[in-house]
């Protein structure tokens, strides 16, 4: 993956305030966030510059993600929370 800045910046859905497409491209563990397609469609051709950019393997992570149930996430924040207070 390419590491120069980017000055494309949009809302971000996750985070909820403006973030940069450099961070879109490494936001989960140095990977694409699993969201890219979805925030960037409309802007530019998403879906080819990730196969041009990408591993075959981070490309169909990317393309076959399935987000977490909302409640699952919540359940998995609350317990991380839970963790970090008996810390």
């Amino acid at each position: 993956m390419s590491q120069n800045s980017n000055p494309l910046v949009r809302r971000c859905p996750r985070l909820g305030g403006p973030v940069g497409f450099s961070y879109c491209l490494r936001c989960e563990l140095d990977q694409a966030c699993l969201k890219i397609v979805d925030c960037w469609w409309e802007t530019f051709d998403i879906v080819q510059y990730l196969k041009d950019q990408l591993s075959e393997d981070q490309f169909a992570r990317v393309m076959n993600a399935q987000p977490k149930p909302k409640l699952s996430s919540l359940m998995e924040v609350i317990e991380q929370a839970r963790q970090r207070m008996q810390k």
